[in-house]
């Protein structure tokens, strides 16, 4: 994975740590730590859904209404600058109805005081 940025090497390693450690924690389904990495007042928006503002939603998403069963996402790169984080990759896995999923995709954060204050999913979709 090649990384891309104008923090200091620390605040680099530490923007891909944090973005490496969303997704162990997503794709191994230890709800429990999400509130060590999203601010208590966070935001995320994701396409098909509305937006999910504070932790209790984003819990509540990930425990209920999100629609994969399994998976993994792939990491290709982890940009970062200023307190913004964009990465990119494909996620592999299964829905709750046993559907195979394959998705390309982008996340954008924005960083404050270590913790993810906004996250915005794009995929790879024809839309318009």
């Amino acid at each position: 994975m090649e990384r891309v940025s104008h923090w200091p090497a620390s605040t680099r390693d530490s923007a891909e740590l944090l973005v490496t450690e969303l997704f162990d924690i997503i794709d191994e389904r230890r709800w429990n730590e999400l509130g060590a990495l999203f601010a208590e007042e966070c935001t995320y928006c994701r396409p098909g859904y509305d937006p999910l503002v504070g932790l209790s939603q984003l819990d509540r998403f990930y425990r209920t209404e999100r629609n994969i069963a399994s998976g993994r996402h792939q990491v290709e790169q982890i940009v970062s600058d200023l307190g913004t984080v964009t990465c990119w990759g494909r996620f592999v896995g299964t829905s709750r109805t046993g559907q195979h999923l394959d998705e390309e995709f982008i996340d954008v954060y924005r960083v404050r005081d270590g913790k993810i204050a906004f996250r915005k999913t794009y995929f790879y979709r024809p839309a318009i």
